[in-house]
């Protein structure tokens, strides 16, 4: 988690936690975010959708996502929601719904669920600690596949696959498009791209920016303080130096924007911003293939 995650959570108005948080996949908001800014808060109806939590088996696992897609739909592009560190709360599930009304299967998995329930924390710094950093790349990966075989087996089209995350979700992004030869774009809202090699994180963006599957669009703001410019051009030219895909990625960087500015729930929420990078995300998939 950054420290620009931490400043931008400073409330606008306050709510309950009755109201608040999750009650389920999709539903409410994780404890750490609260309360949110119900100002800019983005609501996607469900009409002309089928929505809700569902069951992905990952071996013997049985892990939890939120799926939303056209009713009565069969062949839908698919793309894979990665969420930020809290885990698939409200506006993950919205993004789902977007994904939806423009005739996607969306599914965003909790993919923290092993480690520990990230919407149940109120104290970010324990979240991290006790959730988060224990959560290994190679089981993030895993989980993923099982995802878009899971989708296979539901109907949807899975050779137009795209994926797309925030924060933690847009490093996913990243390595998943480096990790599964099948995916034909992805869209990387914020992720890190550099970071030291660990058991759990042995490898970085910039690592495996070479052997891109698919081409990514990165959205990164200007003034984001934790993902700082200068990684933002490693990126770039590990890109340059890569496979057919990696040379096709490119990056946006929004000079005013700060981190999360995609997160309409949080007073980090830049509007003309997050719009026009919700415009370049599904033209990047229309040109790749994927829609």
């Amino acid at each position: 988690m950054l420290q620009q995650d931490l400043d931008s959570l400073t409330p606008t108005r306050d709510f309950s936690r009755r109201d608040f948080v999750r009650g389920g996949v999709g539903v409410g908001f994780a404890a750490a975010v609260l309360p949110v800014t119900a100002q800019t808060v983005i609501k996607t109806d469900t009409q002309g959708l089928t929505v809700g939590e569902v069951t992905i088996p990952v071996g013997d696992f049985k892990m939890p996502a939120y799926r939303a897609q056209p009713a009565g739909k069969t062949g839908a592009p698919v793309v894979l929601v990665i969420s930020e560190v809290f885990g698939v709360h409200e506006h993950i599930a919205d993004v789902a719904r977007r994904f939806a009304k423009q005739g996607y299967c969306a599914i965003a998995p909790e993919l923290f669920v092993r480690q520990g329930d990230a919407g149940s924390y109120g104290e970010i710094a324990k979240l991290l600690a006790e959730v988060i950093n224990k959560v290994p790349d190679a089981q993030v990966m895993g989980d993923l596949d099982a995802t878009v075989a899971w989708a296979r087996g539901q109907g949807a089209d899975v050779s137009k696959l795209a994926v797309t995350g925030f924060c933690w979700g847009g490093r996913i992004t990243w390595l998943y498009s480096a990790h599964n030869p099948a995916v034909k774009a992805g869209v990387a809202w914020y992720g890190r791209l550099v970071g030291n090699a660990t058991p759990l994180t042995p490898a970085h963006p910039v690592d495996l920016a070479a052997k891109l599957n698919g081409p990514v669009l990165g959205l990164y703001g200007g003034q984001d303080s934790g993902i700082p410019l200068d990684t933002v051009d490693k990126m770039k030219t590990a890109l340059a130096a890569g496979s057919a895909a990696a040379r096709r990625s490119e990056f946006v960087v929004y000079p005013d924007a700060p981190h999360a500015f995609h997160a309409d729930y949080r007073p980090s929420y830049r509007k003309e911003t997050a719009d026009d990078g919700w415009k370049r995300c599904l033209a990047w998939f229309k040109a790749h293939g994927v829609a």
